[in-house]
């Protein structure tokens, strides 16, 4: 069993699911794909190892060209490709052949970084992706059912809104709090 922090703000959660089971603890990179303007609703995400993933919905409603969203892919690839150098270093690629991963946010609003990391993730051959938040939008945990091979949403409240909402201390989470979190339970 691993378990797979989201960072930023998924370290902190995923370091104490770690600490709870004995399990090892590592980070697998994601980024959300903002709407230009609105850069806090997720348009889509990108993970490590080349996969990316767009909201059809948010799309829906919030119609963006192509030529944008390439824009915003290619800024934050290179924002990707920094946290992968950052927080991976020279550690080899992660093995999560046949391994339980649990894989750990702050939260699902539109889900979109999640997705991306599930998707990424299943091309590495997992036993079994479980997707582990304390608080989901209820459509966006239910849809993960079919997506991951287990799902735990601690809360899912009505109306969800956000998910620093529903949070006492909503605070960015550093380079520095990561790499602190990470060596700590490594």
């Amino acid at each position: 069993m691993l378990v797979l922090a989201l960072p930023r703000g998924g370290v902190p959660v995923a370091a104490g699911v770690a600490a709870a089971l004995g399990a090892p603890l590592d980070v697998f990179i994601v980024r959300k794909l903002g709407v230009p303007g609105q850069e806090e609703l997720a348009m889509g995400a990108i993970a490590s190892g080349g996969v990316r993933v767009l909201n059809d919905e948010v799309l829906g409603y919030v119609p963006v060209p192509a030529a944008a969203i390439d824009r915003v892919t290619a800024r934050e690839q290179k924002e990707l490709e920094r946290r992968e150098r950052e927080y991976r270093g020279d550690r080899p690629p992660l093995d999560v052949e046949e391994k339980t991963v649990i894989v750990v946010d702050d939260g699902l609003a539109t889900g979109s970084t999640m997705r991306a990391a599930v998707e990424a993730l299943r091309q590495l051959d997992p036993r079994a992706i479980i997707v582990a938040v304390p608080v989901a939008a209820p459509s966006t945990c239910e849809a993960f059912r079919s997506i991951a091979d287990d799902v735990l949403c601690l809360a899912t409240p009505e109306p969800f809104q956000a998910v620093g909402l529903w949070y006492e201390d909503f605070e960015q989470t550093t380079d520095e709090e990561v790499h602190r979190l990470m060596g700590r339970i490594r």
